[in-house]
């Protein structure tokens, strides 16, 4: 079996492949949800690879006013990368599935830290308060079609709503 080239797929995506793995899923979804997973392995200093499946690793670090080498974007910043690449993977899924033809998509997100939390030199909460997200989206749909993708789009992104409403995150320590 051949792969169609992604250009010439519509936006990049292939809708009948994405379209057979919803049918599966509606047929028999894992009662428990489909799982997901990453390992995380210290570098040493605040650098860490982060792996996933079988794909190459990435990288966390801290920039070096935080202690850092500067080498790749922290934690923090990788939310905001992580919420914006839902949201642009919903825009695109939405708009294929619409028959909507992307020119442009970018996504803009900036949120503020409370750092004197982080180093405990005061109480208080040491994560986003809120995230500032501003969507450039020009496709060749008219308005209406357009709200009406963007309201799908935040019904249905899985990192903006464990964001919104946080999952139970349960830490075990092993092997202290």
């Amino acid at each position: 079996m051949t792969a169609t080239p992604p250009d010439t797929l519509p936006n990049g995506v292939d809708a009948e492949a994405v379209v057979a793995y919803a049918g599966r899923l509606a047929q028999a979804a894992p009662p428990d949800g489909t799982p997901f997973r990453a390992d995380v392995h210290w570098q040493g200093g605040f650098r860490n690879e982060i792996r996933v499946r079988d794909l190459a690793p990435t990288y966390a670090d801290e920039p070096a006013a935080l202690g850092g080498t500067d080498t790749a974007a922290n934690p923090v910043e990788q939310v905001l990368g992580a919420l914006g690449s839902c949201l642009a993977i919903g825009y695109t899924a939405g708009a294929t599935a619409r028959g909507i033809r992307i020119e442009d998509l970018r996504i803009e997100l900036a949120g503020n830290i409370d750092l004197p939390v982080f180093f405990g030199l005061k109480e208080g909460h040491a994560g986003y308060e809120g995230i500032d997200v501003r969507v450039h989206l020009r496709t060749d749909a008219d308005k209406a079609a357009i709200a009406e993708l963007h309201q799908a789009v935040l019904r249905t992104s899985p990192v903006g709503h464990t964001l919104e409403r946080p999952a139970a995150i349960r830490v075990e320590l092993v092997g202290a």
